[in-house]
């Protein structure tokens, strides 16, 4: 720590920190009363305010945006205990609100800052002043930033299917298995729907595949529209699709079936001039203790799906109903 007790001293720290003029931190003093002592070059740069005039006035007066009883609180060990103090971006985002005018940075209109506050002690052993120092980590803050979105996007796209948008089927299974342990656990109710395109074939025959992706699209739609956000709705493969209904039993699960159904069979896909109708067919199980696993849940699901194809198709049917 630095000692000083007398006018030569803080001559001599103003010298020592005119060296640091150069580096690109800021560098304030500040005495017990909050009253500037030092204000580096770049403290001048970026608030615009010369050294001389904020000399000997409050810290306060000039900074609305500083918490005067978080930094009253934060600064009160460093002078008592003569401990340093930390403060990270990521506890709080700046301490002084500095325009970020770096090229690299211009995804972000403020300066993220990293802090340290260390005593300063006199002659006495007594601290007397503080430094604050501070650091520009707007350029870390924006590569974390990046990579975070990145991630997430990549996190994201491994989780979607691309033409639905819908989940994938590795995921929409990640799903199910997690929403099956949880039933096992609470004994819930929640129910499994799998529904598929009726006489996809020869749409796709008829139509061409670019139309029957359409009609893919526009089932994925249909059912983004009608299930909750809790729900879980995946393509399963082809031109079949999944839903978990979380806390939901075979009879209400019906109930949303039915309204995908009939949606979808008011619709009609208009691809090259060509009006295309579809209809879909609609297999539903609850979850039972007695599965022996996730995998059996959607196997009778399945098996109630072909239950529909077989008594006409367009129609929803439940498993052991």
């Amino acid at each position: 720590m630095m000692d000083l007790s007398s006018h030569q001293e803080m001559d001599d720290l103003h010298w020592k920190l005119d060296l640091l003029d150069s580096i690109e931190v800021g560098i304030v003093v500040i005495d017990r009363q909050f009253r500037v002592k030092v204000w580096n070059e770049f403290m001048h740069n970026h608030s615009g305010i010369q050294p001389d005039s904020i000399r000997h006035q409050c810290l306060f007066d000039y900074f609305d945006e500083i918490d005067q009883d978080w930094f009253r609180q934060k600064t009160e060990p460093v002078f008592t205990l003569k401990s340093p103090a930390f403060v990270i971006w990521e506890q709080r985002p700046y301490l002084f609100r500095f325009t970020s005018y770096r090229p690299v940075t211009s995804a972000s209109d403020v300066m993220y800052q990293n802090i340290t506050l260390f005593p300063l002690a006199s002659r006495s052993d007594e601290a007397e002043h503080l430094c604050v120092v501070v650091y520009d980590v707007t350029d870390e803050v924006i590569s974390k930033q990046r990579l975070a979105s990145a991630n997430q996007q990549l996190r994201q796209m491994s989780r979607v299917d691309g033409l639905t948008g819908l989940y994938n089927r590795r995921y929409w299974e990640e799903s199910c298995e997690q929403e099956f342990k949880r039933c096992m656990r609470n004994q819930g109710t929640s129910s499994v729907v799998l529904l598929d395109i009726d006489y996809f074939k020869n749409i796709n025959d008829t139509y061409g595949h670019p139309a029957g992706d359409q009609v893919i699209r526009t089932l994925a739609k249909a059912i983004r529209q009608i299930v909750r956000e809790t729900d879980m709705a995946g393509r399963y493969g082809g031109e079949e699709f999944a839903l978990v209904l979380p806390d939901t039993c075979a009879e209400a699960a019906l109930q949303v079936a039915e309204r995908i159904r009939e949606f979808v069979q008011k619709q009609a896909v208009v691809y090259e001039e060509h009006s295309i109708p579809f209809t879909i067919s609609l297999g539903i199980c609850q979850f039972n203790p007695s599965f022996k696993g996730y995998m059996a849940w959607i196997e009778q699901a399945d098996k109630a799906l072909y239950t529909a194809k077989d008594s006409g198709r367009n129609n929803s049917q439940i498993q052991g109903r």
